[in-house]
């Protein structure tokens, strides 16, 4: 119900892309995993890959899904592709650093300005090397696609400046480059697991936490949350990442596959988040947020003067110079 009130065009997608071929009765099953439900913009992402798979491997495939952390958080499955025990997942961006260190460069807040930004260093030179890492640590990256920019959400007070975040106990994930940059701010910041998320929420253990639009309506976050501040302060991209144990049983043509309906899962992903970006939000007020529609983001910058000299040892002033200074492509 949710999903098709603002992600129509993804659905039809998803809709068309599925194969008319039955299955080959000997097909291999394989499973891959994600965190949100299957009304979130993994989910459609997720859809489009499965029968793209099943299209282009003339059925001798077939991508079961296991949504809603039905394999693990996101480090867990992580873990597992790594090893072989998870053929695939669909991961968001904000656990990748534990396993590809400068992809934590997309965790410090208000580095990247809008999706399009974004776009603009992922498929670009930057983005195709961040992918090209995962390789060093037993996984294979398909490619990118979207978990979406990052908006805060609590049960306190609206949020307007950096003052209005002091104290509060904000959930972020398991990703310290998050952690920091929030200290910085004046959150009272700790990572938990996503799937504990919401009962923390509601029970009061933390106050607050940040996600898309997306996910905040899939996970339903609305009801434990009374404010929502579009704060868009991270860009969290997502990757398909297989297992190598899988990618070393594939021809060369079925690798080339899997890549290419990845690709265009991962284009999904970033349509459905776009679409719930901008008509989420009236979705979220319907079901009693107060939302603050924009922020002084020049003034949370400065604010984060403090810790940027520690995110330049990190990841380098150049490659954050690089990210920061990325042209947009006109459309």
């Amino acid at each position: 119900m949710l999903r098709r009130q603002f992600i129509g065009g993804s659905a039809a997608f998803a809709a068309t892309a599925a194969p008319s071929l039955s299955l080959a009765e000997d097909a291999r099953v394989i499973k891959l995993g994600y965190i949100l439900a299957p009304n979130s913009q993994l989910g459609a992402g997720a859809d489009v890959f499965a029968s793209e798979v099943a299209k282009r491997t003339q059925g001798r495939y077939r991508i079961d899904q296991y949504p809603d952390a039905a394999l693990g958080g996101e480090v867990e499955m992580m873990r597992g592709v790594q090893l072989g025990t998870v053929d695939l997942a669909f991961i968001t961006g904000a656990p990748m650093p534990n396993f590809v260190p400068e992809i934590g460069v997309f965790g410090i807040p208000f580095l990247i300005r809008d999706a399009q930004h974004a776009y603009s260093v992922l498929d670009g030179t930057l983005g195709l090397q961040l992918l090209k890492k995962f390789e060093g640590k037993d996984i294979i990256a398909l490619a990118w696609g979207e978990n979406g920019m990052r908006h805060i959400t609590n049960s306190k007070r609206p949020i307007q400046r950096p003052d209005d975040l002091h104290g509060l106990k904000l959930r972020v994930p398991q990703s310290d480059v998050m952690v920091q940059g929030f200290d910085a701010l004046g959150a009272d910041t700790h990572p938990l697991a996503f799937p504990d998320v919401y009962g923390a929420l509601q029970t009061g253990r933390f106050d607050a936490q940040e996600n898309p639009i997306a996910t905040i309506i899939a996970s339903k976050f609305y009801q434990v949350q009374k404010y929502l501040t579009m704060s868009g302060h991270i860009y969290d991209p997502a990757a398909f990442l297989m297992s190598k144990d899988l990618y070393n049983d594939l021809s060369s043509a079925d690798r080339q596959a899997f890549a290419e309906a990845a690709r265009l899962g991962g284009l999904v992903s970033r349509q459905f988040a776009a679409e719930a970006e901008s008509s989420g939000v009236a979705m979220l007020q319907t079901a009693g947020m107060q939302v603050t529609a924009s922020i002084d983001r020049a003034k949370f910058a400065d604010a984060m003067a403090p810790v940027m000299p520690a995110f330049e040892k990190k990841f380098g002033p150049d490659v954050i110079d690089a990210v920061r200074n990325a042209k947009v492509a006109s459309k």
